[in-house]
């Protein structure tokens, strides 16, 4: 993904080892790109401390949101997860009693509330047991998806409809 073209592959603790975001050039980023992935893993049901941070900073009122903040108007908000807990764990029968979609819930408010269009996740169950060529799987389909996107053949209004983008990948990238 890093050397995709098109892409911005924004690593905050590399970007940012003494944790000083730097709100203006985050900004920037923003405005320059119409689709903003947040890839991590999914800690405490809930984004690590630095991309929280982040968004406590970046994302301010009458410039993301609020009267005046259109900055992030139209464009698109979706995840990419990885979990150590299993898919059939997310679910209200299931050992964390809620689907990923739902616990996503905060980040798809913030995304509502910055007029962004949201997206479900792309996420990745069960890292901890995971093999190597599992791993690769995903990844190719990461890639995939972003180059659907990037080439204008992925289905967004379909995309709305699913529980998560990877499940029904195929489905929702055209020709």
């Amino acid at each position: 993904v890093k050397a995709m073209e098109g892409v911005t592959f924004q690593d905050l603790y590399d970007a940012y080892p003494d944790l000083g975001i730097d709100v203006a050039r985050e900004q920037q980023l923003l405005v320059a790109h119409d689709v903003v992935v947040f890839h991590h893993p999914f800690f405490w049901y809930s984004t690590p401390a630095m991309l929280k941070e982040w968004q406590d900073l970046v994302l301010q009122h009458d410039w993301a949101y609020g009267h005046r903040g259109k900055a992030l108007k139209g464009k698109v908000l979706f995840s990419v997860i990885t979990t150590g807990g299993s898919e059939e764990t997310y679910c209200s029968e299931g050992h964390n009693h809620f689907t990923m979609r739902e616990l996503l819930a905060p980040i798809e408010q913030t995304a509502r509330l910055c007029g962004m269009d949201f997206l479900p996740p792309f996420v990745a169950h069960g890292t901890l047991r995971m093999r190597a060529d599992e791993m690769s799987l995903h990844a190719q389909d990461l890639v995939l998806l972003l180059e659907a996107i990037r080439k204008g053949s992925f289905d967004f209004e379909r995309a709305r409809t699913v529980p998560r983008l990877n499940r029904d990948l195929h489905d929702l990238i055209g020709d």
